[in-house]
């Protein structure tokens, strides 16, 4: 099929604001968008900027705005898109370094706010700390964050306050407040109820769709503001 590809393109070095460019293309439905921003790349203009590594959906690095939506364009097949007109973007709220890559230095120091690790000063047991399946269970799903800043970057607060720690670092503090081998959650629900916190979230759901690993976000939250009012992590 002939594609139109119009492509954010902005380089600090000659450019004094963004622009963009369209290539006119043949691809099949089922490349990935990945496939045809690495053919640009290759073949037509090896100036063009994007992040990439594992492309296999794991790693969370080439998450861009692909028609309006954010996604990971390795996970993104062409035929998802029903038509032959693509606009890439990059993700927003984050400076743009150049072309679709952004400086993720402030999403990730709002996930490290949140302390996102097993805090447990106990003394250590003989073999592993031990966790019932029915204990794990209760934060598998927050377990699936890739870190690929989608549902940070869809979220309206956060492109009104970058101060906003935003729902990955949400996500992430969950994971650990509801783990039954962490000492922390007390600490970690007093940052989340902070101005910055999980009451700035206003339940719009960007977050929740624009997740690649379909991580009930929004519903994450809810959670963590109920243990928040409640004072309870039942």
């Amino acid at each position: 099929m002939k594609i139109s590809l119009k492509l954010y393109r902005y380089n600090p070095e000659i450019d004094k604001k963004s622009r963009y460019e369209t290539y006119q293309l043949e691809a099949d439905p089922t490349d990935r968008i990945l496939d045809i921003l690495e053919f640009v790349k290759g073949y037509i203009d090896g100036t063009l900027s994007f992040r990439r590594s594992c492309a296999h959906g794991v790693c969370g690095s080439d998450a861009m705005r692909i028609n309006g939506q954010n996604r990971l364009a390795c996970k993104t097949l062409l035929r998802d898109l029903h038509g032959n007109k693509v606009t890439v973007e990059p993700i927003m709220g984050l400076r743009v370094i150049k072309d679709l890559i952004v400086d993720m230095d402030p999403f990730f120091e709002n996930f490290r706010t949140v302390l996102p690790y097993l805090i447990n000063d106990e003394p250590a047991p003989k073999t592993e700390r031990l966790q019932s399946p029915e204990d794990r269970e209760r934060f598998d799903d927050t377990t699936k964050c890739i870190l690929c800043a989608c549902c940070t970057t869809s979220c309206p607060s956060f492109w009104a306050n970058d101060e906003y720690l935003g729902p990955a670092a949400f996500v992430n503090a969950h994971r650990f407040i509801f783990d039954s081998r962490d000492r922390a959650a007390d600490e970690r629900l007093k940052i989340l109820s902070a101005q910055n916190g999980v009451y700035r979230c206003h339940t719009v759901f960007n977050c929740t769709l624009a997740c690649p690993r379909e991580i009930e976000i929004t519903k994450a939250i809810g959670e963590v503001k109920r243990a928040i009012s409640t004072g309870s992590l039942k």
